[in-house]
């Protein structure tokens, strides 16, 4: 642009031959005549400002005062961007009025050429340490920043880990002042020399590649990098200042932040959840308990979920076992294979998918240490077999036996017998704190009520005078007692008769009470410091020790009935009354074993036979089992009948093995009615008395079907149920009760839902007394 101050002749004037001086004529030399005043044109019409705030304070806005005059340097000029035939034709125009450009550089602002151009140097600084006597200064890395763009720098130090001094940006970006005056530019900052900044002197070892083509390209090339010194500190801890990778450690709080902040492996491993989502196996183990004082082998379940790869571990708990119930003995969570319970947090790192547990790991039959103990894995559930099948190609073996026999308790010997009061009495006192009045066995008593065995004996090393004495020795079969008596002989010299009073006696030869054993011919048995040899028995005693059967039938049955049907009615006027008192189960029919008890309780003493001949004479239908009807028309007369003396039919005495067979069955069909009634009885009795009972049973049986899906179930994993939510039953009791109330279901896939719909529908039905 031209000045406006300055002026230029016309062009016709400055295409005058040579000769005439070409110069412009400054206006401001001639006078301000009329006609003669140029004409100036403005660009810019405002009142300047002369006056401001900067930070705050009231100063003049003046070049070099409150700001520096704007930076310009040379730069490569920027190509045009005209089509310049390379990969697309030379354009039209352009080839016509091509544009010759005077140079390759053009003047630019240093914040748009220079942009984003840092030069980086490495250096470090001596910090004098005044605390400690074991070093003087302390070594302390530095990097120096400067930008091109407006020439200011900024001094960082490299973070270190533990190092407790405040670390990071040392002197913040802005102009640095230098030492002789001025500020710090690109020629006075040069490797191997000392700059001084604010009083610290910072010794400059290094810079990047960048920082040396810069330099190179102003004239002044950078030395070679020198070695930064170590102190004494830094000597001393060795290779812990070995600085760490830049990237962070992969730990459990790293993990949780990225996913926290929309970031991280958010859909990590959703494939296999989404595959293996509530499939779970399921193996069976025990650990043998060394710990107590009596070896105990306690069993467990060890689940694995395939969605996530974790591991349960819960114990089973048997009966009166004295432990607490706290089934979770391993929470479930990755289960590392070193076997040790390892605590870890948020800031450990997350270790390798080798270093767990997986499903392949486990097989039945292995033995494994898992969180500090030893497990044997005896067994596993059908949906686990099915899936090492299926999908890993295994085929696990049987179920392992790993029960252990029956221990019995070693029991303490008995106390020898004092000989005060009573047998049972003295062992009152030995089975119990607090003794008891001892039970009598009734059906003994009614059994062999009246049965004596009978003895001779004599005195062993007898005295001359008792030589000739003869004793009998009574053996009570009803009570186990033991009486002597000496029966009288003519001039004896003795008083004879009672000898030892009934009771119940101890043989001091053996240590225990009598029996018939002990009193064989030729026995020695010593009672009350009396010695006595058995010499011979009577014939009855031999029958009965030799196990001879008396003849059948040994009594009148047919006077037996008739003693029945006159005790009957004079104690029970109704023929109702006296069924009821047969029918001990209220079953409507009357059993072989209930025939047996009650014919015992009026005192018939029948042997087995004789009962089965009585009870087939009152089952006319001869189907095993005494009715209403034919118990009626075996005990009552006919109220008119169509001939004179009509007689009942005879008993017949001949064994038939056929109906006794059928007796007995029966007998056990009722028997196990009767089981089936009281199991599905207390069954429902829990699941409708106990409303929220159902509620956890379902999510315990869900929680263990979780892997095959489906609402199924067996007895096994039923009972299992009934036991964590605290209620016993046995595998035989729940096995009726679900047969009774869902028939012809299978025991393995037991639709639990209705099941439980069945015992609340049912429980009305079966009363508690009938």
């Amino acid at each position: 642009a031209q000045d406006s101050r300055i002026f230029h002749p016309p062009r016709e004037l400055t295409a005058m031959p040579c000769g005439v001086n070409n110069t412009s004529i400054d206006l401001h030399a001639i006078p301000n005549l009329p006609g003669f005043t140029p004409q100036t044109i403005k660009s810019q019409h405002h009142r300047s400002q002369a006056w401001g705030f900067v930070s705050g304070q009231r100063m003049e806005f003046k070049e070099g005062l409150s700001h520096d005059k704007p930076k310009f340097v040379k730069a490569p000029r920027a190509k045009p961007s005209w089509r310049q035939g390379g990969t697309l034709p030379m354009s039209t125009t352009r080839e016509v009025f091509s544009v010759l450009q005077p140079d390759e550089l053009a003047e630019m602002p240093a914040w748009d050429a220079y942009d984003r151009h840092v030069l980086r140097f490495y250096g470090y600084f001596k910090e004098a340490v005044v605390e400690t006597n074991l070093e003087n200064y302390r070594i302390r890395r530095c990097i120096v920043y400067y930008y091109l763009e407006d020439d200011t720098m900024h001094i960082t130090e490299p973070r270190q880990d533990n190092s407790g001094i405040p670390q990071g940006t040392l002197i913040r970006r802005h102009r640095f002042p230098a030492e002789s005056g001025g500020y710090l530019t690109p020629r006075l900052l040069q490797v191997g020399q000392a700059v001084r900044i604010y009083g610290k002197v910072i010794q400059l070892t290094d810079c990047d590649q960048f920082t040396r083509e810069y330099s190179k390209s102003i004239g002044m090339d950078q030395p070679m990098p020198e070695e930064i010194p170590r102190d004494l500190f830094d000597e001393a801890r060795g290779e812990s200042m070995v600085a760490r990778p830049a990237a962070m450690e992969r730990t459990y709080e790293k993990l949780f932040r990225e996913v926290s902040l929309g970031g991280g492996h958010i859909n990590e491993n959703q494939q296999q959840f989404m595959e293996n989502d509530r499939k779970v196996c399921r193996f069976f183990c025990v650990m043998d308990d060394m710990a107590t004082t009596q070896y105990e082998r306690r069993p467990f379940t060890l689940l694995f979920f395939l969605a996530d790869n974790t591991v349960e571990i819960r114990e089973q708990y048997p009966l009166n076992c004295g432990r607490d119930n706290f089934p979770i003995f391993f929470r479930r969570g990755k289960l590392p294979k070193d076997g040790g319970a390892e605590v870890r947090g948020p800031a450990d790192t997350v270790g390798t998918a080798d270093e767990y547990f997986n499903v392949n790991d486990f097989f039945v039959g292995q033995r494994l240490q898992l969180v500090g103990h030893g497990f044997f894995v005896y067994d596993c559930d059908q949906f686990t077999r099915a899936f090492f099948r299926e999908h890993l190609g295994q085929e696990l073996i049987d179920k392992i036996d790993v029960r252990l026999p029956d221990q019995q308790p070693d029991r303490p010997p008995t106390p020898p017998y004092t000989g005060f009061g009573t047998w049972d009495d003295s062992m009152g006192s030995v089975l119990s704190l607090v003794p008891k009045v001892p039970k009598k066995d009734f059906h003994k008593m009614m059994s062999q009520d009246g049965k004596i065995l009978r003895f001779t004996a004599r005195f062993v090393d007898a005295k001359p005078e008792d030589a000739q004495r003869r004793f009998v020795i009574n053996y009570h079969l009803f009570d186990d007692s033991v009486s002597v008596h000496e029966p009288p002989q003519r001039n004896l010299g003795v008083v004879t008769g009672k000898f030892l009073e009934k009771g119940v006696h101890l043989n001091q030869m053996s240590g225990k009470l009598f029996e018939p054993r002990d009193l064989l011919p030729g026995n020695i048995v010593q009672v009350f410091n009396h010695v006595f040899e058995v010499l011979d028995m009577d014939e009855y005693t031999a029958k009965y020790m030799n196990d001879v059967k008396p003849p059948y039938p040994s009594v009148d049955l047919p006077s037996i009935v008739e003693k029945i049907r006159e005790s009957l009615r004079q104690q029970f006027p109704l023929v109702r009354d006296i069924f009821r008192k047969f029918d001990r189960d209220h079953s409507g029919v009357i059993t072989f074993e209930e025939m047996d008890e009650i014919l015992k309780k009026f005192g018939f003493q029948l042997s087995r036979e004789e009962v089965m001949a009585l009870f087939r004479h009152f089952d006319t239908a001869h189907d095993g089992q005494v009715s209403y009807n034919e118990f009626c028309d075996t005990l009552l007369d006919e109220d008119y009948s169509t001939r004179m003396l009509n007689r009942k039919a005879m008993i017949e005495t001949t064994q038939d093995q056929g109906f006794a067979s059928r007796a007995v069955q029966r007998t056990l069909q009722r028997g196990e009615t009767e089981r089936v009634r009281r199991a599905t009885r207390s069954v429902g009795e829990v699941l409708y008395q106990k409303t929220g009972l159902v509620a956890k049973l379902r999510s315990e049986l869900h929680r263990m079907t979780a892997g095959r899906g489906g609402q199924v179930v067996t007895s096994e994993e039923l009972r299992y149920a009934f036991l964590q939510t605290g209620h016993s039953f046995e595998l035989e009791d729940i096995e009726r009760a679900i047969l009774f109330v869902v028939p012809e279901v299978d025991l393995n896939a037991i639709p639990y839902i209705t099941l439980f719909e069945g015992f609340e529908a049912s429980y009305h039905d079966l009363a508690a007394i009938r």
